[in-house]
Parts: structure tokens; sequence; C-alpha cells
């Protein structure tokens, strides 16, 4: 007899919380907001016997907290993290029969713990700069239990002017509802409202240490409000939510002072203002903000957040939010070179300068040729190598150059064939002897000249290949191209992919900086991606799998060229 395990109607109701990944490597995170990079020099003079050995007392942390807020100790809670304040508040306010309301777009976090706790969501819209102030009182009622506001907001940035605050704690201290005053980006706005708001009865103020501070990796946090309310939501958590190592790590952090903090904070405005222009001259909109990141909206967001992973930076976007499908929100960089990286990643990403193509299995079919001259020169040293074969050393990389890889291939079938007679051997076969055709006859294009003369009235067009210069230019003139494409860049011409410097070179040759390469095997990806180049790799028979493409750094992979169109500005 079994039993189906089912859980409770509010969790049933709220996913889990999973911020949207792209497939390729990153190493430039900017989705979470982090701030600045620690000192490592909070780590010197603790003692780590009693910190890892005893339960931690957040007692002295509270103490410095309420001293540098001007409130007694009892209205402090320190928590894990903003989160949990805010966890902790939802459960110690609201329940069945109650509401929140909550201006939208919003901490999406706080709307899960609002419908965890039982609680109705109202939310209020809240676009753009200037906040829905007559709207939100009009909703304001005895059912209301809870009104969040986040200043700077996120995931938008904007700031809710000192005033307004005040309105709203006003109101909603007449229905008995709580103000919650999320101020986790406060550090970087042009004012800060906490000593002001905290003079209300009915207003807990949530800050933390993650974002201006740089210790997002201890998740600690704090609430400060009416000790009755503070210790409703004491009861509600944890009763040691925050480990003593986080507690004297964020403690030794505020007892060094604000000054590496605000330095900080000042670079991060000049940074959100730079960004902020780039934006703009991208085509984005920008909504006006005052945090640590900056958010746009783009009817290309979707692209010009791939185009960023492929080149190893990841952003913020919303697929799953309604009305936020269309936006991005990107962390300004804690360095210089960083925040320069990423000027450069967005503006190939969104106006590339040029095209570069790989040739074989991107603008022709190499199957019945290049493929089936590897297989004929095994064949005709006494070893089988099989199309698969082939398709997987193209994917493990360091593949480009046919003739060493058929020499390879001859090595692992025990083959001991020197490689000037694999590729003597292999150039009969692909170039054509007086007694037969060389399989080079057999190939197919599949690029199509109305869509290469299409992109090249757009930008300029190169191709960057593996081929031999006569193999290259003979099937351009063939296909009529040769007029299409301003640099091609063949073998003679630099090391193999995934060496960028072919890549390089022909950014070079064009005198462009930004530009994307269309390529179907890893070595082009990891080649186009080292030289800065945005790397798209498209579905070609026999070759890499999108799997591979992707792992490899590719921003999209597609199935036709013609994709090409929709992606251009």
């Amino acid at each position: 007899m079994s039993t189906e395990l089912l859980p409770a109607d509010r969790v049933a109701d709220v996913s889990a919380y999973r911020v949207p990944s792209h497939p390729a490597p990153v190493d430039l995170d900017l989705r979470g907001n982090e701030g600045a990079i620690p000192d490592l020099q909070l780590l010197r003079g603790l003692d780590g016997v009693p910190l890892l050995r005893q339960y931690p007392d957040s007692g002295p942390l509270r103490r410095r907290l309420a001293g540098r807020f001007g409130v007694e100790k009892e209205r402090v809670l320190v928590t894990a993290g903003g989160d949990d304040a805010l966890d902790r508040l939802c459960r110690a306010v609201l329940q069945p029969g109650r509401t929140l309301l909550l201006p939208s777009p919003g901490f999406e976090m706080t709307r899960r713990y609002a419908l965890l706790a039982g609680a109705d969501v109202v939310e209020v819209p809240w676009p753009a700069a200037a906040f829905p102030l007559r709207e939100l009182l009009s909703l304001l009622g005895p059912e209301t239990g809870l009104v969040a506001l986040t200043s700077p907001n996120n995931p938008t940035g904007a700031v809710i002017p000192e005033d307004t605050i005040d309105s709203v704690c006003r109101a909603a201290a007449d229905v008995g509802a709580v103000v919650l005053l999320d101020l986790a980006y406060v550090e970087f706005a042009s004012f800060d409202p906490t000593e002001a708001m905290l003079r209300h009865d009915n207003v807990v103020v949530v800050r933390t240490v993650s974002k201006a501070w740089g210790l997002a990796g201890i998740r600690v946090g704090y609430a400060i409000g009416p000790a009755e309310v503070i210790s409703w939501m004491t009861a509600a958590g944890a009763p040691y939510s925050v480990s003593a190592p986080s507690l004297a790590l964020a403690e030794s952090a505020l007892e060094r002072g604000d000054d590496d903090m605000r330095a900080f904070a000042a670079g991060v405005e000049e940074g959100r203002r730079e960004l902020s222009r780039l934006l703009e001259q991208v085509g984005c909109s920008v909504v006006p903000g005052e945090a640590n990141f900056v958010f746009a909206r783009s009817d290309r967001a979707d692209w010009i957040a791939d185009g960023l992973a492929g080149l190893g930076v990841a952003v913020r976007t919303f697929p799953t939010r309604p009305g936020l499908e269309n936006a991005l929100r990107i962390a300004i960089p804690p360095t210089v070179a960083g925040r320069t990286r990423l000027s450069r990643g967005l503006a190939a990403a969104a106006l590339p300068q040029a095209l570069i193509f790989d040739m074989d299995g991107v603008l022709v079919d190499v199957s019945r040729s290049y493929r089936e001259a590897i297989v004929a020169t095994a064949r005709h040293h006494g070893a089988v190598v099989t199309a698969s074969e082939i398709s997987d050393a193209k994917a493990a990389g360091d593949s480009n150059n046919d003739w060493v890889l058929s020499w390879r291939l001859l090595r692992g079938a025990g083959k001991q064939v020197p490689l000037q007679v694999v590729t003597d051997t292999f150039e009969n076969f692909y170039q054509g002897t007086d007694e037969a055709l060389g399989l080079w006859t057999r190939e197919k294009l599949i690029a199509s000249t109305s869509l290469l003369h299409s992109l090249s009235t757009r930008v300029r067009l190169a191709v960057v290949t593996g081929r031999p210069r006569q193999d290259a230019e003979r099937l351009l003139k063939n296909a009529g191209w040769s007029d299409l494409f301003d640099v091609v860049v063949c073998m003679e011409d630099a090391p193999a992919k995934p060496d960028p410097t072919p890549v390089l070179q022909a950014l070079k040759l064009m005198d462009v900086e930004r530009a994307w390469m269309i390529g179907d095997t890893p070595d082009d990806i990891r080649a186009a991606r080292s030289a800065g180049v945005v790397p798209v790799g498209i579905e070609s028979p026999g070759e890499a799998s999108s799997e591979a493409l992707f792992r490899a750094g590719a921003a999209r992979v597609l199935t036709s060229l013609t994709e090409l169109l929709e992606l251009m500005p």
C-alpha cells in the first residue's frame, strides 16, 4: 500500500527561486548585484575556536547596529541575509485573509514569502521611475497586513521620494498595517530615509551587508523596527540563524568604518551613468535608478543577454515574469577591467560591425568532400574511420586541420603514417587526379547568395577558414561570392582555430572592433570567444551537437543562417 506525498497548499502554489542561466560558461556574473570585492584582512584576528565550536551570539552586532542608527538594541534583529528578515516579517504579520500590497515589479522573494504565509498579494503597477502613490493608497484597507516598499527598487532601481514613503507609512498606520521598507541598495542612493522612517511605530527597515559592503557570501542582514514587531520576527525564525563567523566578519567590516564602502558606492554611481548611456546608444530604454545595477528594456533583450553570455558575461533576464519579458538588469562590475569588458561585450552583441563566417559546414556542406576525404585517406592506409568518429573528434576540439585530424585518427587505429604522406593522400582524394574527379566537386552550398548579399548591406563580411587559400578562393569564385566577402583568412595566414589569431587578423584587416562569428565546431566558438567576438553556433550535419557548441561558449545555436536577419540590428 502506497501513500501519495503531497505538498502543503501554500508551498504547492510557490515555485522555487531560480535565476535563469545560459548554458555557456561565464566568469563575469552580473546577475546577483553583489557589491565590492571584500578585503580579506577582515579574516585576520578572528579567534576561530569559539567561532566554530560555540553557538553564535548576535548580541555584539545588534549593539553595534543599534548604536549606528541611534535605537535601542531591542529594536534590532540580525538575520540570515535580508531575505530572512523579509520571511520573518511576512510570517509575523500575514496570514490567510490578510493582504500584502506590493509595487510591481518588485523584489520577487517578498511575494513568495507572503504567499507561503497564506496571504493574498495585491500588486500595484510601478513600471517606471514615478511611484504610484495614489494607486497604492486607494488599495489600503482593513485587510491590509503589510505594505512592501523597496527603494532603490529591485529590479528597476527606481527610488521612492522620502515624503512619499512618509505618506504611505501614515496611511498604513491608519488601517493597522505594517510597512516593510527594504533598503538593501540604499548605500548607492542619493538619500537614506532610515532615520526619518524609524520614527513611525509601524515601519520595519531591512538592510544588508550583501551589496555595498561586498559580503553577500556571509548572509548577514538586519531589521530595525518597533520592539514589539522585532520580537514577533525573532519568534518567527530559527534562534541561531546566522553563523558565528558571519557575525564576526560583519562586525569587523562595520568596525573598520564606511570609507571603503562609500568610495565603492561613488564608483558605482559613475559606472551606472556610463552603462546607462551605452544601453541607450544600443537602443535600450533605461529606467532612471540609484542602485548598483541598471534596468533597461529592449525588444532584443534576450539576444543581448545571450550575446554577452557568449563572451562569458552573465546578466539578468526575466523570461517567466509577466511584464518583464523584454527587460535586462545588469549589475555594475566591481572593477574597472570588468566595466571595460562589459562595455565592449555589450557593444559587440548589440551593434556588430562585421560577420565572420567559418566556411566548412557553415557556408558549404563538406560531408561528401572533406569528411569523405578523411574516410578515404584512412581506408587507403588500412584503417576504418567512421563519420561519427570524425564528428566526435571535431566536437572534442583542436581539430580544425583535416590533414592533422586524418593523421591522428590513423594513429588511433594503430597506423603509423608520416603526416606528409597522409597530407598527400588526402589531397589526392580531395583535389582529384587524372583518373578521378576530386571530392571538392561534391560540395553543395548552404548559404544563399541573396542572404549573404542582404547581410552585406548591413555589415562587412569575412571568412576565417582552415582551408588552404586555393580551396577557399575556388569555392568563393564558383559560388559567385568573391565580391561579398571583404576579407578571407586561410590556413596559410595564421595558426589554426581555436587559436584566436585568425579571427583577430580578420578584425584588423577590416578595421573593425565589433563582430559576430558563425561556426559549427567548438574550435570556431573558442576562437571567436578568445578574440572578443560574439560566438554564434550553427547546426551542421555530422558536426558538433548544440550542447557541445554551448559548452564551448556559443551565445546562440542557429538552425539556419536566415536567423541572422532576425538577430541583426
